[in-house]
């Protein structure tokens, strides 16, 4: 059975590589797969437990029993295309963008008469960070997931404030100090329902959706240190231990 593997973030550097296919035994699972790459660099242990795994861009468990021609993702503790036109009244909108994002011209697509309140949030890249000068950013998505994340993300907003309007919107690509990375706006007809949407929206953002940053610096480039995954979706602490997998590699 062969599968794609894909890798992002620091997994790329360690394993100096971004994708390969898998030749894996049938009836193998997600703990397979990272069974292989543990014993790769054993040295990355404390780093398995933290990471969130994905088949077909969908979370899943390392119980999870693996199909000819998946595409399963390691994905690190994270961190969006041509922008395209808002439409005024609609409930959400999420993008993923390499342009610019226009901040003022997006809050003007949401503002309705209804409106009590519009809370703005923007990611800024600023110019340090741990006491070490920041040059520029770069961001990587795994995008498809990301972007569905994102947009269920939105819908979870909606469902769970009195908000009337969310709209999400990630930059992808190289960063330069004092632009904008991630974009939310919310609009709600009280304050109280907006703050609480907006803060629950970047949160979350940061906590689930697989995009991940590259700091360079003056002296160098690391990639940023993530929140933990909620543990619903964090790879298991017990892996088992399972034969070594033949390799299909093909970067």
């Amino acid at each position: 059975m062969r599968i794609r593997v894909l890798l992002f973030g620091v997994l790329k550097d360690i394993y100096e590589r971004s994708s390969e296919e898998l030749d894996l035994p049938t009836g193998a699972t997600l703990a397979d797969v990272l069974e292989y790459y543990r014993q790769e660099a054993p040295e990355q242990r404390t780093l398995f437990p933290v990471l969130a795994l994905s088949v077909n861009q969908q979370y899943a468990q390392v119980t999870h029993t693996l199909r000819e021609g998946d595409e399963v993702a390691l994905l690190p503790p994270v961190s969006g295309g041509s922008g395209s036109q808002i439409a005024p009244g609609t409930r959400f909108y999420c993008e993923i963008v390499l342009d610019r994002i226009q901040t003022e011209a997006i809050i003007e697509t949401v503002r309705q008469g209804d409106d009590g309140a519009i809370v703005t949030f923007e990611g800024i890249v600023r110019n340090n960070t741990r006491g070490r000068r920041t040059e520029f950013l770069d961001y990587e998505a795994y995008e498809p997931m990301a972007l569905a994340q994102i947009n269920s993300l939105a819908e979870k907003v909606l469902n769970n404030f009195k908000v009337r309007e969310v709209i999400i919107v990630h930059r992808l690509g190289r960063l330069e100090i004092g632009e904008t990375s991630v974009l939310i706006v919310v609009a709600s007809a009280h304050r109280g329902a907006a703050f609480d949407a907006c803060r629950f929206a970047i949160d979350t953002l940061k906590r689930t959706v697989p995009i991940w940053k590259k700091e360079h610096f003056v002296d160098g480039a690391v990639w940023a240190d993530g929140e933990p995954f909620p543990e619903e979706i964090r790879a298991s602490h017990d892996l088992q231990s399972v034969p070594n997998p033949k390799d299909g590699r093909s970067n």
